[in-house]
């Protein structure tokens, strides 16, 4: 792709800088003060200026804040990390690694506040950080993740989870469910809707042509019932519907080998059925490059697919390489959805 040569033409990413006691404002730090994503993109940081202040002297990031309160204010030059300070933070009560209602409340509303941004068309995509999951219980916050927050602040009822590593693209049939109750979400009509849903997401993201791959669920696909008869009943009915509507899809493949094959290039994405099949392959891939976009909304999210690392938070010894991946697929993909 070739990106714009100026800079009020670069796309603006809004990031959300995650849960404060994890290692989210030390890669922000980290990515900002990239000068490759000066080429890529303009960043705006939501989040606390206190916090935002530790990590540049943890990291030692050659960065000067600019506290805004619009993106339209910021100076997008090497050097300078843009922030929509949300002031939430009390220095006094906080602790690196600790999982506290306060860090739950103020990743959530980073988080909300970057959507807004979004949503209104100041920004062209969010790229998020990590966020803990105890932490936004402990805050009472109603959602689990990203994901069901995006989904719940966009007004989108299911939104798909896609993962890109090195071209390769990763869809989901099922999410955080235990494996038994992802076997029972294999159905034909299940996959006839996502599949639809996915060639939708992809023809936003400009990937028209080629073909998706739907993986098998037992080993071998089951050997026509052999050892499994979910492919049996579901898949290949479903493959079959598809494909008389006019849908390029083909499937079961095997799981065994279709992920490396549409790494090759002979499948424009897969789509995994359940989660952990599709976590395993990208991120044995290449871990810190995976990154997760959420599609089907009006707006684009991509992130980073590590966590919060409270183990290591504070301590500089956190890669920014994720969050510099993420922002370059944000950016790569943003003009789709500039308003």
């Amino acid at each position: 792709m070739t990106y714009p040569q100026t800079n009020t033409d670069k796309p603006l990413i809004a990031v959300p800088m995650g849960d404060p006691a994890g290692v989210g404002p030390e890669i922000v730090a980290k990515a900002v003060a990239d000068p490759a994503l000066q080429d890529l993109a303009r960043v705006i940081v939501v989040g606390d200026r206190g916090i935002m202040d530790q990590a540049i002297t943890i990291t030692g990031a050659d960065l000067t804040i600019r506290s805004v309160d619009d993106p339209a204010q910021g100076s997008y030059e090497q050097g300078i990390l843009n922030l929509v300070d949300l002031a939430n933070i009390d220095l006094n009560n906080f602790q690196f690694g600790k999982v506290s209602a306060m860090c739950g409340q103020a990743a959530y509303d980073y988080i909300a506040k970057s959507i807004d941004l979004a949503m209104t068309g100041k920004v062209d995509a969010v790229s998020t950080t990590p966020i803990n999951k105890e932490a936004l219980k402990a805050a009472k916050i109603p959602y689990i993740g990203h994901t069901e927050i995006f989904g719940a602040l966009t007004g989108t009822e299911d939104p798909l989870t896609m993962f890109e590593v090195h071209g390769m693209r990763v869809f989901f049939l099922t999410r955080h469910v235990s494996l038994r109750q992802a076997c029972d979400l294999v159905t034909k009509e299940r996959i006839i809707d996502y599949v639809k849903r996915c060639k939708e997401v992809l023809e936003t993201l400009g990937v028209k042509d080629g073909t998706m791959a739907i993986a098998g669920l037992n080993p071998h696909s089951g050997e026509h019932g052999l050892f499994g008869n979910e492919e049996v009943k579901e898949v290949f009915p479903a493959v079959e519907e598809l494909q008389q509507q006019g849908y390029n899809v083909v499937g079961p493949i095997g799981a065994d080998s279709v992920f490396h094959l549409a790494l090759q290039g002979r499948y424009n994405s897969v789509l995994s059925l359940y989660h952990d099949q599709g976590h395993i392959a990208t991120k044995t891939l290449d871990f810190e490059r995976t990154i997760a976009i959420t599609g089907g909304m009006p707006i684009l999210r991509t992130s980073v697919d590590h966590g919060t690392a409270f183990d290591i938070a504070g301590k500089n010894l956190a890669s920014p390489v994720s969050m510099v991946e993420a922002i370059r697929l944000a950016a790569l993909y943003a003009p789709a959805f500039r308003r």
